[in-house]
């Protein structure tokens, strides 16, 4: 996708987002407003793209705000962070839509001739069989997860655990690109991915660490990470949807918050992976863990000094 195509959608989502917040289309005073919302989806592109936990930071943001409303209302939580999803989700997918459809491609052919040949039909092949671990658990473990994990002094320790890994797997030559990768490689990944559902891990986080350990070179870890991101995610969006959304009733005052939270994820998803893009080729990931460190150290802080509990 050309820069300025990035830029000019980016902006056009989040022009819309912020008229349709300042004018106040379909916002619940009572419920959750359209200012949240936009804050929300901002928080949910950026940090679902980067390597610090979009999931945590959904959490984190509200508990910080004292936004009771999500927590309270766990149905319209449910159906909102589809709506927040399916803003990332397209974001990636504009992106990358030319690799998309290529490796797309690549795999059909791939199971028309029974074998793997090229580059892009093990890339194809990685990418379905790392999302499969990450699919079983979520399917399997959600409602424990969401029961056992996620309170804020839980992601703070997630935060800086991920830190040290990514700390350590960054440190790792740069040796290979996505094709040099093989299936037991993929299997690891996907692994590894279904750590993630652990608010705080970041998925796009441990994908790039795993990547790095890998000796994947630094744009190709990222890379991947938005490519596993898309069946992912997309599979989520599907189930959810179609369960919360399609054959279930919305929850009173979602018009404004839904359509505000997509397009302001949208905004910043694509920005966020335009930006990493670029950095990565430059820098290290020291920044992220840098990040992730003073992070969990202001929850910490503020939980110790009685701002705000240690649960949410």
């Amino acid at each position: 996708m050309r820069r300025s195509l990035v830029y000019g959608v980016a902006g056009a989502a989040f022009g819309i987002a912020l008229v349709l917040t300042l004018v106040g289309a379909g916002d619940d005073p009572d419920g959750l407003t359209n200012p949240q919302a936009l804050v929300l989806g901002l928080v949910q592109g950026l940090t679902e793209l980067l390597p610090i936990s979009s999931s945590g930071h959904l959490i984190l943001v509200p508990w910080a705000a004292d936004w009771t409303y999500l927590e309270q209302n766990d149905r319209f939580n449910q159906t909102f962070d589809v709506a927040l999803h399916l803003g990332t989700l397209v974001a990636v997918g504009a992106y990358f839509w030319d690799d998309i459809v290529r490796l797309i491609h690549a795999w059909l052919g791939s199971v028309r001739q029974r074998s793997i040949d090229s580059s892009d039909q093990r890339v194809a092949w990685f990418v379905l069989i790392a999302t499969i671990p990450a699919g079983v658990v979520g399917l399997i473990g959600e409602d424990a997860i969401a029961d056992s994990l996620g309170e804020p002094w839980q992601i703070a320790i997630l935060l800086a655990a991920g830190a040290a890994l990514l700390w350590l797997a960054d440190r790792a030559p740069q040796e290979r690109a996505m094709g040099d990768l093989g299936m037991r490689h993929a299997v690891a990944m996907g692994l590894a991915q279904a750590l993630a559902l652990a608010p705080g891990v970041s998925r796009s986080g441990i994908t790039i660490t795993a990547g790095r350990f890998m000796r994947l070179d630094r744009d190709s870890a990222a890379r991947f990470s938005f490519l596993l991101l898309v069946p992912a995610v997309l599979g989520a969006v599907l189930l959810k949807g179609v369960g919360d959304v399609l054959l279930g009733d919305l929850p009173d005052g979602w018009q404004g918050p839904f359509l505000v939270g997509t397009l302001a994820s949208l905004a910043s998803g694509l920005l966020a992976i335009d930006w990493l893009l670029g950095y990565v080729r430059r820098h290290t990931y020291g920044v992220f863990v840098w990040y992730r460190l003073l992070a969990a150290v202001i929850i910490l802080f503020v939980i110790a000094s009685g701002v705000r509990e240690a649960t949410f």
